[in-house]
């Protein structure tokens, strides 16, 4: 019996399958359970806080001391989050948490002046149909211009690629500048990312032709996604990344 696959595509979604079939089908088709990710959870934390600072300060307001009450605000609501509480953490553990996620909001500011930014929008959801599949994404912050053009930024806690997987690295924004053409009637001309941990920024114009690439890109990963779900073969792809993997025990490349 064929599997049925799923509702939407997603930025993440594509990485998955394009990592590991295996593995995706695991995590988005059967959805076993996995136990919740520290640097996931505290890529939430840190977002909350930079949400934050864009919604409930005005441009000129936008300080340091700012951003790190918002991070307050968002530990305090994280309290009660699951996914944080099944991370188990004892006071000196969820104190070095805090202190991590203070220091990526602070290293946020020695990328860019939040008060120079004409922010139309934080954690915009979008969702729209290309050839026959559906896509979404949660955009993190759209920029107006001072020309009237747009730019998709987007808030990364982990660590920068290296310079030759750079562009590899923006195939996911790229995916958001698809999405504001396909709703918006207009694309952003530039994505960029904000590296928090190191800090640094990358990047790169959006273009019609990047667009276009983008779009054939997330049709062909779905069209992969559907065959493998008809003949419900989805292979695992050995690697480094095996060994943070999740389901590795359950995985025919380990066995015995």
């Amino acid at each position: 019996m064929a599997l049925d696959p799923p509702r939407t595509l997603t930025p993440s979604k594509v990485s998955a399958f394009t990592n590991c079939p295996l593995a995706f089908r695991f995590s988005q088709i059967e959805r076993l359970p996995e136990p919740p990710s520290p640097h996931a959870v505290k890529g939430t934390l840190v977002h909350a806080a930079l949400e934050g600072l864009f919604w409930h300060h005005a441009a000129g307001t936008r300080t340091v001391e700012a951003a790190e009450a918002e991070l307050v605000r968002a530990w305090s609501a994280m309290q009660h989050d699951e996914e944080f509480a099944q991370l188990s953490l004892g006071p000196d553990e969820a104190a070095a948490f805090l202190a991590d996620a203070r220091q990526l909001v602070q290293n946020y500011f020695l990328l860019e002046d939040p008060d120079d930014s004409r922010t139309i929008g934080v954690e915009l959801g979008v969702e729209t149909v290309v050839d026959g599949m559906r896509l979404r994404g949660i955009i993190d912050r759209l920029d107006l211009e001072a020309d009237g053009s747009l730019t998709v930024v987007d808030y990364k806690t982990g660590r920068a690629p290296a310079e030759r997987y750079e562009h590899g690295s923006l195939g996911g924004v790229q995916t958001y500048a698809l999405l504001c053409e396909s709703l918006l009637g207009r694309a952003p001309t530039e994505v960029r990312l904000l590296y928090l941990r190191q800090p640094v920024a990358i990047a790169s114009k959006a273009s019609e032709q990047t667009i276009r690439g983008q779009r054939k890109r997330a049709v062909a990963v779905w069209s992969a996604i559907e065959r493998a779900c008809d003949a419900e073969d989805f292979r695992p792809n050995v690697g480094p990344l095996c060994d943070y993997c999740n389901f590795k025990e359950s995985c025919p490349a380990f066995a015995a």
